[in-house]
């Protein structure tokens, strides 16, 4: 008597125009966030995507969820322009310049925020998108460093702290105003960063990564 073999279970795949919908859902959202913050109502981020506020729940069933995943959608195209940065530019300082300015466009600085005060920072998927960002800097920083391009007495922290500083608006203007002003000044930073800068030493002490999360690092 033969046994029937049994069953392969079905794995199901969402369909295409599902994937582009969360996809614009997404997009919208972290335009919105930059824009407006985490607390712009779920309807705009459905209007501004083109979708139903139906689609918006059915993707993400509350607002932590959709802002981890915009959170960790832009640390994952931050590292990829790191990585990008580094297969594409012999020059390692370059490779620097060109990730620093993609990282402003991304406007990571103005999601940050939202990490802390919104939901669980050490949720397993926003973690794992942060170590990939800092491993990446790092590299992006060392390999400067070792090429004697990069001033030895900066460090991950301090490079992340002028890259949010200077791509977020001050109060009271809007977002987009200061576009035109924001990789001009980038680049002046990215100068003074040079190893044969003016400065030969700079006040202070390297910002580490841990000096970041430290709570009291404001103080």
């Amino acid at each position: 008597m033969q046994t029937a073999p049994p069953e392969r279970r079905r794995t199901t795949r969402p369909r295409a125009d599902a994937l582009r919908n969360r996809e614009r859902i997404v997009t919208a959202a972290r335009e919105l966030f930059v824009e407006h913050g985490a607390d712009v109502p779920l309807d705009d981020i459905a209007r501004r995507a083109g979708v139903g506020n139906a689609t918006v729940y059915r993707n993400f069933p509350d607002r932590d969820a959709l802002v981890r995943e915009v959170v960790c959608s832009v640390m994952e195209r931050t590292a990829r322009a790191a990585e990008q940065a580094l297969a594409e530019n012999d020059d390692a300082f370059m490779a620097l310049e060109r990730f620093v300015h993609a990282a402003a466009d991304e406007r990571i600085s103005a999601l940050c925020p939202m990490i802390s005060s919104t939901f669980d920072q050490h949720h397993p998927d926003l973690e794992a998108a942060r170590l990939r960002v800092e491993r990446l800097v790092a590299d992006v920083m060392e390999r400067a460093k070792a090429a004697g391009q990069l001033r030895t007495d900066v460090a991950v922290g301090d490079l992340m702290i002028v890259i949010g500083q200077l791509s977020r608006p001050p109060a009271g203007l809007g977002c987009l105003s200061i576009d035109r002003y924001v990789h001009r000044h980038l680049q002046l930073f990215l100068d003074g960063l040079r190893a044969h800068s003016r400065s030969d030493d700079l006040p202070g002490t390297p910002v580490t990564l841990q000096d970041l999360r430290d709570p009291g690092c404001g103080r």
